[in-house]
């Protein structure tokens, strides 16, 4: 019998050409775009909702792609967590409220968004990156994520997640 914790596996993927789509980091200024690029998603059910205020706070954890006009096409949330010595974990990182615009779509938006959310967490020498899906999570999944027990993502985070929602944990090793 084995005591010790469950790991999570280091997946391989298959390396994406990039693109010449410009991310940027996003900055409280563009908590009103993020909240409308949102906006249609959280109705759907696909993201939680937030408020403006909400995305004001956390407006730095964003990536974002710009569109023409000062809309966004796209932005995804990183959320650094602390290493949690006593469960054994260094520090991890949790994407969230990733979308993009239906008109962006099929451009390469999502996936050069990704690409650079997983370029910040090296550079910020996160140990695993996670995530919660109520879709089927195919960009994660072509970008070496896997299916993932949430016990091994922050416990904050995992202990946020609402039932409810029926929301699979995605994680990758960084």
């Amino acid at each position: 019998m084995t005591t010790a914790a469950p790991r999570l596996a280091a997946a391989s993927f298959r390396a994406i050409a990039p693109s010449s789509i410009p991310v940027r980091s996003a900055h409280r200024t563009d908590a009103a775009q993020l909240a409308a690029l949102s906006r249609p998603f959280a109705r759907t059910g696909a993201l939680r909702e937030r408020s403006y205020a909400r995305y004001a706070s956390d407006a730095t954890d964003f990536l974002v792609v710009d569109a023409q006009g000062g809309a966004l096409d796209g932005c995804l949330g990183l959320r650094v967590h602390p290493a949690e010595p006593a469960r054994g974990h260094g520090p991890t990182g949790v994407l969230y409220n990733f979308c993009v615009a239906p008109r962006s779509r099929g451009r390469g938006v999502g996936a050069q968004l990704l690409r650079a959310a997983l370029a910040q967490a090296a550079a910020q020498s996160l140990r695993a990156l996670f995530t919660a899906t109520t879709g089927g999570g195919a960009l994660f999944l072509r970008y070496g994520f896997a299916p993932a027990d949430a016990g091994l993502a922050p416990a904050s985070w995992a202990n946020s997640l609402d039932p409810r929602r029926n929301s699979r944990v995605l994680g990758r090793v960084l």
